[in-house]
């Protein structure tokens, strides 16, 4: 026996050991894999491995993140089985299109089965980027050549190929849909009948090639070695032997020769596969066509419709050779892929624009004498003409402007020759710019290298004198006076109209007496962040009298607009930046300030007479003025809008002054920022253009004025104290750095000192702007989708001031010079942290990818953390981060246009609208009936929806009500207005219609129709048809629990309270009017308020979407009790507190958040302003749609995958939602960190942290339940053991007394009377016994009276 049990404990210590070492080796895989990750060390390109697609797709990001300063990895489309078409861009600043940049493309494995091109361009890029800086030849490519390299066009394809077929023999040559790529473009010679939605590779590359101007292609292929080029077919569509001759012929085949001579096997025209051993081609190239026939071939659709050169290289014998072959098709293909690419630089390049402006003009067509094939101009206006050697007639034109001709134009091998063309429009009779000679003068055609292209921070020629940039041929404006408020706002007018091109002119905001505070933007594409763009802003006029600023930021827009186009640093400013210019932020003062004021302080303050420049939030003071209309309104604009550098433009000195403007002692005396040496380095940078502000000793002519100030450049605090400054607020409260400029000791000088003003400012202006791009930018991405991550935090070490990322994830973070630690980090991410170098002259890219932090503990797992999410969950989730963008609903609003009649409408005409809609939209609408109103009219609920016969508790409900107060009637017509335009755009719009299929809608456009049809129409205070007919104020006849009502529910309130207690509602909107503002919950009364910050965050999402709520001013005679409302955004009972509100009822009795949206200032406006109005609010409606996918949602189970309903999730200890049937909820939180804890009967209690992002919808959390592990406070396994131990003892006892009373029963007994009279009685006694059945009791009711009561007889009848 004990040798038994040492066999046994010998086993078990075996067991356990070979756990342990399980554990151990699993442990330290994790740790090698965790370091390795960690490392991010890239192998060693070995030249002898195909990558598949994870390991092509793993390469290229991989590539892409390590040298993010000349490498740019997206996708322009995926493949039939959805694998992505990966194309690299490299070149230098490879997120930004600048002129003069020529194209070029290589395109590999379009035959999926063809293997060679696909490994030969990996190693091009990685030849490309690894020697980039030390190879002067790649050095000099991949700065003048805009490179994009896409290895594989058919990734399906090629997963399905055989390494070893060398003759194509699996069917990896076509696509996922059996179509060959390479036969389905559109063809000059033959219709080709394709369907788009069965080869998406090739309407990518097509949309690619017609979104791109490619100047010079190569697409490769294997099944020989040649280099063919078009045309691929001819008119007759013979096999083969027929030459079809394009009109560049000559220029194709020194192309195909270029390439030919430069790889060994190719250039001796015998490439001897064994297919057919004899096959020739002279000099290793061939025409297509004479070859054999390929209609639909892209090589032919890239010249004729893609103003791209491209032939076609076979590369291989074999198709798919052996990879130990690879390293020798490298070295034979390495040479000629560079000296191809080279020849991008050959012929005549350009730039064609209007002489009445100097703006650009793109698609202006170039025309050479004797070619029968043209080009186009770029959206910059530049051209790229690819010639050999000789002598050409070229000639360009473009619609509405008279053609010019340039004869004699020389190119000379090797080089391109530069011919610039300005075109007069047919309608100029005197245009501003002059026109370029008609001959080829050295004005007008100049030899440049291939490699020229600006450098430095301010766009000048290398090597170019002082001379030389003053000669540059640049429009100065012409203009010079004191533009008053009409005037300027006429001349920026002027210029929008005549620049739309590049300009905008938009208003953020008004003055105290109503005057528009007007900003132009100037852009290369007005209206639009561009992803890595930095956006600047200059100010002026901030005090009414310093007026030099105000004329010198006219003069800025002027200049700029003139010289686009033309000027290369005026051009390069505009297409990298995009430049806000607001000349006036005080207009009212402007109007009051007097010419020729030196230093007085008439205009100074706004009409209320408040100094703007005191008016800000401060660190140290407390500023008690009121916030005036223009401070706030400056104030919302700086946030709205990612500004990284900023100037403001004041009079009465020449300094430049940076921050900080004050200190806590309130002492004259340096007080420094964090970034103190950015703000000296952006101030010198102003100054050192200015000379008489540098000399550091202004106002001479002032005697005395004995301030001094070395090199024209102050702290803030150092020269005076100023609390409540612009300056310190940008910095501290936004991404932005701004400074103050004092442009001149006169406040108001004469208008004919004005041109001296702008002599002296105009470099310092642009010098300014070119600081913008210097430190660091770059992306923060989501490493699971690619996706931008916003209001990530970047932080340096050395630098106690963090900036963040713009919603689209790109961010700018200005730095000096050096060498720096940063750190990425955003809520539910990983951080990551990496050093950076940034140059002396402009900016370091560094691009940050953070994973996703996931956690499956306690039965959680989120969707993200699944390795396959359904494509239209993805596609979905995408929508709405665009949507949340910056422009995403602005694009949506501008994509459905409205064109309806507004009126107001009675009751019969809304229930006749909605059954109108109904009627015309029966798939989409349901209308049913809530109840009725006193008067028994019905008050309708409309449901919009993709099933709206069909519940569907997986999908966000949202509620819009409006008309609570029927004297307040303008809800009910945004109401109508938005279910219609909702309807009409269903399945015309994308975006629309799939927020109708993922969203439960349901619209109450009139809660109390009774007190509609009693109120006063164009009455903005009348109280007629407030309350129901009943005389009862609607909002307060909301009460949940009967001990707070002191009579029944109003028939219109407890139709709406049956409708909130259904609960599945996961937002409520309410309209109502009176005032502009959002509140949110509660009205009543109280000291606290659950969840606050979610409420308040959903109701300041639709003020900030509103024009005019977010800017805190009602404007209203009945204006706020309370002042300026921060954001436009109160809790309610800070506005009117009473008791039973219908928004109160939603959060308490319908778990449901609610809003309520006071929409104008009037109760009962004319019908004439419901346009005005509904365009006020059309976005923010829009916005509630797309917010009411975001927060939390989920699904509750337990361990079989049984959805468990009526599951009660608790949101960060306190507001509580319930599960749906399916197991389902949904819940809003503001953004930022969560906790969630789910709670259901007989269940363990589960709980979790959860991200919440502004900007992308709920991530699905699945919760699945294990058993309750406690059991009356003690542990599951104690309770079951204990129980299981009491049964078997009580089945023993009753065993034992079951033996006793059977021997006993052997003993024969007389006497026996009825035990029981009444039934009552006996099951009383059957409910207490605690032993034997129901069943044995009432088969023995007798009693021997001979026995003692202690002897019951138990007689076995069964």
């Amino acid at each position: 026996m004990s040798g038994q049990r040492g066999n046994n404990l010998c086993l078990t210590h075996k067991r356990t050991l070979s756990l342990f070492s399980l554990v151990f080796v699993f442990i330290s895989s994790i740790n090698s894999v965790s370091l390795g990750e960690q490392t991010g060390q890239q192998e060693a390109e070995t030249y002898n491995k195909y990558y598949n697609y994870e390991e092509l797709t793993d390469l290229l990001k991989s590539l892409a993140q390590k040298y993010t300063h000349i490498a740019n990895l997206t996708s322009i489309g995926r493949s039939v089985e959805g694998r992505e078409l990966w194309v690299m861009r490299i070149t230098k600043d490879p997120t930004a299109d600048v002129p003069g940049k020529p194209k070029f493309k290589y395109v590999g494995n379009m035959h999926g089965d063809e293997t060679v091109s696909r490994q030969v361009l990996i190693y091009l890029l990685e030849h490309l980027l690894a020697r980039y800086g030390d190879d002067p030849r790649v050095t000099k490519l991949v700065n003048s050549t805009d490179i994009y390299i896409m290895p594989s066009m058919n990734p399906d394809g090629f997963e399905k190929s055989v390494e070893g077929d060398c003759v194509g023999r699996d069917e990896g040559r076509y696509n996922a849909k059996n179509i060959d790529l390479n036969r389905s473009f559109p063809d000059q010679f033959d219709n080709i009948h394709v369907n788009a939605e069965d080869i998406p590779e090739g309407t990518a590359v097509i949309r690619w090639i017609l979104e791109n101007k490619f100047v010079l292609s190569g697409n490769l292929h294997g099944g020989t070695v040649v280099a063919s080029y078009p045309y691929d077919d001819s008119a007759s569509h013979d096999p083969e032997g027929t030459y079809s001759r394009s009109p560049d012929d000559a220029l194709f085949r020194y192309l195909a020769r270029v390439y030919a001579e430069n790889n060994p096997v190719m250039n001796t025209g015998q490439p001897k596969c064994q297919e057919n051993l004899s096959e020739t081609f002279q000099e290793g190239i061939t025409n297509g066509a004479k070859w054999y026939d390929v209609p639909g071939g892209m090589q032919d659709y890239n010249y004729l419709k893609g103003n791209c050169l491209e032939i076609t290289m076979e590369l291989s014998c074999c198709k798919y050779p052996p990879s130990s072959e690879l390293k020798t098709e490298w070295d034979n293909n390495r040479e000629a892929l560079l000296a191809y690419m080279e020849k991008i630089h050959i012929g005549v390049r350009g730039f064609v624009s209007a002489a009445r402006n100097g703006s650009p003009l793109a698609d202006a067509v170039i025309m050479v004498s004797g070619i029968n094939h043209n080009v186009s101009t770029a959206r910059f206006g530049d051209y790229y003409r690819l010639l050999l050697p000789g002598t050409y007639n070229i000639t360009a034109l473009a619609l509405g402007y008279i053609p010019m001709s340039v004869v004699g134009v020389e190119v000379k091998e090797g080089k391109a020759t530069e011919l610039n063309f300005t075109l007069v429009a047919e309608t100029d009779e005197n245009p501003t710019t002059p026109s370029i000679p008609e001959s080829p003068t050295a004005t007008s055609v100049n030899s440049a290298s291939a490699d020229s292209s600006s450098t430095g921070v301010s766009g000048d020629s290398p090597g170019e004198t002082d001379e030389e940039k003053s000669s540059r041929l640049t429009v100065q404006p012409q203009d010079f006076r004191h533009h008053h408020n009409s005037d300027m706002e006429l001349f920026l007018q002027k210029f929008s109209s005549e620049y739309s091109f590049i300009t905008r002119l938009y208003s953020i905001g008004k003055s105290v007496q109503g005057r528009l505070l007007w900003v132009m933007e100037i852009s290369d594409n007005p209206g639009v962040h561009e992803l890595g763009e930095p956006e600047f802003k200059y100010i002026g006029n901030m005090h009414g009298n310093e007026v030099v600023g105000r004329e010198l930021l006219l003069n800025l827009i002027e200049y700029l607009c003139r010289n686009y186009g033309s000027d290369p640093e005026v051009t390069q400013l505009v297409n990298s930046t995009r430049i806000h210019i607001m000349p006036s932020m005080n207009p009212d003062g402007y109007e009051v300030a007097q010419e020729g004021d030196i230093s007085g302080t008439q205009g100074r303050n706004n009409s209320n007479n408040f100094d703007l420049n005191r008016n800000f939030p401060d660190r140290f003071s407390l500023v008690t003025d009121p916030r005036q209309p223009e401070t706030n309104a400056v104030m919302n604009w700086s946030k709205s809008y990612p500004f990284v550098l900023s100037a403001n433009l004041h009079g009465g000195s020449l300094v430049v002054n940076y921050p900080f403007d004050d200190n806590r002692e309130d002492v004259i005396r340096y007080s420094k920022s964090t970034d103190d040496a950015v703000f000296r380095m952006v101030a010198l940078a102003y100054s050192q253009e200015n000379s008489q502000m540098h000399d550091g000793h202004p106002c001479k002519e002032m005697d005395p004025y004995p301030e001094y100030f070395q090199d024209g450049i102050t702290n803030g605090a150092a020269w005076y104290n100023v609390h409540g400054g612009m300056q310190d607020w940008n910095y501290l409260n936004t991404n932005c750095f701004e400074i103050t400029i004092e442009l001149g000791c006169y406040k108001y000088p004469p208008a004919a000192d004005l041109p001296k003003y702008w002599e002296q400012n105009r470099h310092s202006l642009l010098q300014f702007i070119h600081q913008v791009h210097r430190g660091v930018k770059g992306m923060v991405i989501d490493s699971k989708d690619g996706s931008g991550i916003p209001n990530a935090t970047i932080t340096v070490d050395t630098i106690d001031h963090p900036i963040t990322s713009n919603v689209a994830g790109d961010y700018w973070r200005l730095l000096v010079p050096g060498s720096y630690h940063l750190t990425a980090s955003a809520q539910g991410y990983t951080s990551v942290s990496t050093y950076a170098s940034v140059p002396e002259d402009g900016i370091e890219i560094l691009n940050f990818t953070l994973t996703r932090i996931h956690s499956s503990a306690n039965g959680w797992t989120t969707e993200d953390a699944t390795p396959v999410q359904d494509p239209s969950v993805k596609e979905f989730q995408s929508l709405i981060k665009q949507l949340s963008g910056e422009s995403g609903l602005d694009e949506l609003i501008k994509n459905t246009p409205t064109q309806s009649s507004f009126r107001y409408r009675r009751y019969s005409e809304v229930s006749e609208f909605l059954r109108g809609l109904t009627l015309n939209f029966p798939e989409i609408t349901s209308l049913h009936s809530l109840g009725q109103s006193v008067e028994f009219r019905t008050i309708w609920a409309l449901e919009l929806s993709n099933n709206p016969k069909v519940q569907e508790p997986s999908e966000p409900k949202i509620r819009f009500v409006a008309g609570i107060h029927g004297n307040a009637p303008v809800g009910t017509e945004l109401l109508l207005e938005f279910a219609a335009s909702l309807c009409i755009n269903y399945g015309k719009n994308a975006a629309i219609t799939r927020l109708i299929n993922e969203t439960r809608i349901v619209i109450l456009p009139s809660i109390n129709p009774d007190g509609r049809e009693l109120a006063k129409e164009n009455d903005c205070s009348s109280t007629a048809g407030m309350t129901n007919v009943h005389s009862k104020d609607l909002d307060n006849d909301f009460f949940g629990n009967a001990s707070q009502r002191a009579a029944e529910p109003q028939p219109e309130t407890r139709a709406v309270m049956d409708l909130i207690q259904e609960r599945g509602f996961t937002l409520s909107v309410a309209l109502d009017g009176g005032s502009l503002l959002v509140t949110y919950p509660y009205d009543k009364p109280v000291q606290s308020v659950e969840n606050e910050d979610t409420l308040r965050y959903l109701a300041t999402v639709y003020a900030s979407h509103h024009p005019t709520i977010h800017l805190g001013s009602t404007g209203c005679p009945n204006s706020s009790p309370v002042g300026s409302i921060p954001d436009g955004v109160l809790r309610a009972a800070e506005w009117h507190s009473h008791m039973g509100s219908m928004k109160d009822f939603s959060v308490d009795f319908g778990h449901c958040p609610e809003i309520t949206v006071y929409t104008s200032c009037c109760l009962f406006p004319s019908a004439e302003m419901l346009p005005t109005l509904w365009a006020e609010n059309r976005k923010s409606l829009l916005s509630m749609l797309v917010e009411v996918h975001k927060g939390v949602r989920g699904v509750v189970k337990d361990k079989s995958g049984k959805p468990i309903m009526g599951a009660m999730i608790v949101l960060n200890g306190g507001v509580r939602v319930f599960t749906s049937e399916g197991g389902y909820f949904h819940a809003l939180l503001a953004p930022g960190l969560h906790n969630i804890e789910a709670v259901a009967d007989g269940y363990q209690q589960q709980s979790q942290k959860v991200s919440v992002s502004p900007f992308e919808a709920a991530s699905s959390i699945i919760i699945e339940f294990g058993m309750e592990n406690d059991i009356f406070g003690l542990p599951r396994e104690l309770v079951v053991a204990s129980a299981a131990a009491a049964m078997t003892a009580l089945v023993v006892t009753a065993c034992i007394i079951w033996c006793v009373c059977s021997a006993k029963s052997n003993r024969q007994k007389d006497g026996f009377h009825r035990l029981r009279q009444h039934r009552d009685d006996y099951d009383d006694e059957i409910r207490l016994t605690s032993m034997g059945s129901k069943k044995s009791l009432l088969s023995h009711e007798f009693q021997d009276e001979s026995e003692s009561d202690e002897d019951t007889l138990y007689t076995n009848k069964l």
